[in-house]
């Protein structure tokens, strides 16, 4: 049996395909994923995030390509036999058996000793914070606490991978806050690989030591959070990941500003909401452009700002409060500025 060592493992996909009849929804996906690491697999419904996942549990074979785990061919290897560990978004728990006993099933399938299986849910209840709920069932509990029995389970065995379909879903905001916090914790604590299914752009931002885009079952592009914040490879994956102001450059000026950057381009600027600043006379220097204010949204310490070009794009700035003038109000001429070290081409 492939895993069950509690050692990280390392997952090679190499032009991985899966079609359903004539509909494609995963084209050539080839990505590495490293040994120990927390990547997420994210993109909008219908993107190939939670086919790839499948394809990786065993549950889905793919129709082209070949997986690798630590070097050996598991492409057609069943997915009962890859010891993964998976957690889903329903939790799957046994609604008969109690906390213990939901923990304890995977390690009786393996046909560990009992005082074996005793100290092992013993710690791994300890590691999910759920102390003196050992006894109750399912159905006595929150669904923080069920993910958390969800968690225990799959972790129980030592998987070399653990593999997570949208696991936080279900859950409140303030509860999804403090089970990423959780999965954290235990991805520190285990080192164990995972893989983790989101939508939720912040949720993986927040979580992943990288992210893989996906977008009509293409892998559109991999790498460590900031990375693809800060520096997209294309249109698709700025818009998606948070904001971005987008405006069409010329020769390298756009509506009849300075030079906005090197070389002289013609394409589309892109610059992150956060990095844009806001004057009420054009700046003696520096990239700046023309606007008129059309809406402000107090946040606290952070206000929303919608900003119209006069060449008719749309712009939203996030300003600290404390920077901005009094009576700012909707209709005011204004200009919108920008380092130029933090704007790239499209």
């Amino acid at each position: 049996m492939a895993g069950t060592t509690g050692k990280a493992a390392e997952i090679g996909a190499t032009g991985i395909g899966k079609s359903f009849g004539t509909f494609r929804a995963l084209t050539d996906v080839t990505l590495t994923i490293a040994r120990g690491e927390f990547l997420t697999l994210l993109g909008p419904s219908g993107s190939g995030k939670t086919t790839f996942l499948m394809v990786l549990s065993g549950f889905e074979p793919p129709t082209t390509g070949r997986l690798l785990l630590d070097g050996r061919d598991m492409t057609d290897i069943p997915p009962e036999e890859r010891g993964f560990g998976m957690v889903f978004q329903g939790y799957a728990l046994f609604p008969h058996l109690t906390v213990e006993e939901n923990i304890a099933f995977p390690l009786k399938v393996q046909r560990r000793g009992s005082a074996q299986i005793r100290k092992r849910v013993a710690e791994m209840i300890e590691m999910v914070g759920l102390g003196g709920h050992g006894h109750k069932r399912p159905a006595g509990l929150s669904g923080g606490q069920q993910q958390r029995v969800a968690l225990a389970r799959a972790l129980a065995y030592e998987p070399p991978v653990m593999l997570f379909d949208e696991p936080f879903s279900a859950l409140d905001r303030n509860l999804r806050t403090q089970m990423q916090d959780e999965m954290r914790r235990l991805h520190r604590e285990t080192g164990t690989t995972f893989v983790f299914v989101t939508h939720d752009q912040e949720e993986a931002l927040t979580l992943s030591s990288r992210i893989a885009i996906f977008e009509a079952g293409v892998l559109q592009q991999i790498g460590p959070p900031r990375d693809i914040y800060e520096r997209p490879e294309n249109r698709f994956v700025a818009e998606f990941l948070g904001d971005i102001n987008i405006m069409p450059v010329q020769n390298g000026k756009m509506e009849g500003s300075d030079t906005v950057v090197p070389g002289n381009p013609t394409g589309d600027l892109a610059i992150r909401p956060e990095y844009m600043r806001i004057a009420l006379e054009a700046p003696a220097q520096g990239n700046a452009v023309a606007a008129t204010l059309r809406d402000l949204t107090y946040l606290g310490g952070v206000t929303r700002l919608n900003l119209r070009t006069t060449g008719g794009a749309d712009l939203v700035l996030s300003v600290p409060t404390a920077t901005l003038a009094e009576g700012l109000v909707p209709g005011a001429a204004v200009w919108a500025t920008w380092p130029s070290e933090r704007a790239f081409m499209l």
